[in-house]
């Protein structure tokens, strides 16, 4: 597709989109070439059309631009942010919110697996999922092995442990990391101590578990 043809396809495309969803997607216009937009204004248009959210698609288009990829580079990423966000809508089922699906976009990126992503939602239909998901992705990047970040995120749910607390033992895995210990003992061996009430080295004290709200 010569750059012409891909620019008369993307105001074509641009064109059937929302008001709304065809403005963020102009704002790629310029930042990067026409054939780069056809391609992402196509992958927008899909994700649209599939129930996918379209922001997140157009927000990773813009960060490749302003790092400078390649144009083969922020279609790649896109698209396979577009996988990913589909299949974060599967496991969550349609009536996830954008933010989940986001955050179970990150949580499968990682590794985590649509199992995990179901697993959660059946088990707490109606409460948000995002920071329980953002921190099985954020244990994940710090390297905690996968399977070890969805058990103990999984185990501190059950115990009652709130939003606040689950960041908090991010933050404290995070720091031990960071000192040199090993990464999936550390969130295991953390993960129990807030399970069992037993006192933690001083630098990691992450506050008791409270009830989650029904």
């Amino acid at each position: 597709m010569n750059g012409r043809i891909a620019a008369v396809a993307a105001a074509a495309v641009l064109l059937a989109l929302p008001p709304a969803l065809a403005a963020q997607v102009d704002r790629l216009a310029g930042r990067v070439d026409e054939r780069t937009l056809a391609a992402v204004t196509a992958l927008v248009d899909s994700a649209r059309a599939s129930g996918v959210p379209a922001t997140p698609l157009v927000n990773k288009a813009l960060e490749g631009a302003s790092k400078g990829a390649s144009g083969e580079r922020i279609a790649a990423a896109v698209r396979a942010l577009a996988g990913d966000l589909a299949g974060a809508r599967v496991a969550l089922g349609p009536g996830a919110s954008e933010p989940e699906l986001v955050a179970g976009a990150a949580a499968l990126r990682a590794g985590a697996g649509p199992a995990y992503l179901a697993r959660l939602r059946s088990t707490y239909p109606r409460e948000s999922l995002v920071v329980p998901l953002a921190v099985t992705a954020d244990l994940v990047a710090r390297g905690v092995p996968a399977d070890t970040a969805t058990r103990t995120v999984l185990a501190l749910m059950h115990e009652g442990v709130q939003d606040a607390d689950l960041v908090a033992f991010r933050q404290s895995v995070e720091r031990d990391i960071a000192l040199g210990a090993p990464a999936g003992g550390t969130a295991a061996a953390l993960a129990g101590a807030v399970i069992t009430g037993e006192p933690v080295m001083p630098g990691n004290n992450i506050p008791p578990p409270r009830p989650r709200k029904p």
